[in-house]
């Protein structure tokens, strides 16, 4: 027969999350947390080229029409110069247009390819902080699946080495909280089987320092029955 050993109530009230305490089970929060990131670096990676290549295009796009417009502003320079070629005053005046016009086609590709420049920084740098968020809520939520099971295993090697008197709890928001019920409910049962027990072979002991060895029999016939239908199941 298994003695009940009654352990001391654990101070559970005082518990406080901690960053230290946040990887219980390192290898399997870590494991998780990991394919979580790779996923993450994937899906990043891929809407990094999309843009990056998108962009791209844009940028050389809009170089090609500057460069056609040189080669209009070129042309049309020669056709000034060889139907007014006694007009210093126009030529002048029509290469000056044509300075302004360039500069501002230059601006506008210099400005694209700034703010190209820009939103593939922003989207690298958000990226990788989503990277990191997602690994460190890996971490977090893993943490509630791990806790549980950190504290179960403690609890199961107590209960292995005889101690039945469990007050334990989880945290606010730990998950596996019916699997942890019905853990207490098995040592509740436990313990209610072992007091029963306790209590025929005190009755024996009663019973055979007043002499009366059938009323001892009758006890110890009764724990050995409750001890032979538990093995039985």
């Amino acid at each position: 027969m298994t003695t009940a050993v009654t352990s001391p109530p654990e101070n559970t009230a005082a518990y406080r999350r901690s960053v230290r305490n946040y990887l219980l089970d390192s290898r399997f929060q870590l494991k998780y947390s990991a394919v979580l990131v790779i996923v993450a670096i994937a899906i990043s990676a891929l809407m990094g080229v999309v843009l990056y290549t998108t962009t791209r295009a844009v940028v050389a796009e809009s170089s090609a029409a500057v460069e056609e417009s040189r080669k209009v502003s070129e042309v049309s320079r020669m056709n000034v110069r060889e139907f007014a070629p006694d007009s210093p005053e126009l030529m002048a005046e029509f290469n000056n247009e044509v300075v302004a016009h360039d500069k501002a086609f230059a601006d506008r590709q210099a400005l694209l390819i700034h703010r190209q420049q820009v939103m593939l920084e922003s989207l690298v740098g958000g990226l990788a902080l989503m990277v990191v968020a997602i690994g460190l809520l890996g971490i977090y939520f893993t943490h509630k699946v791990a806790g549980p099971v950190f504290k179960m295993k403690k609890l199961l090697k107590r209960v292995g080495e005889g101690h039945l008197q469990i007050d334990a709890r989880l945290r606010r928001g730990d998950e596996l909280v019916d699997f942890f019920d019905a853990f207490t409910q098995m040592v509740s049962g436990l313990r209610e089987m072992e007091t029963h027990q306790l209590a025929d072979v005190e009755s024996a002991i009663s019973a055979l320092d007043r002499g009366a060895t059938n009323d001892a029999a009758s006890a110890l016939g009764r724990v050995r029955a409750a001890m032979k239908d538990a093995l039985a199941k």
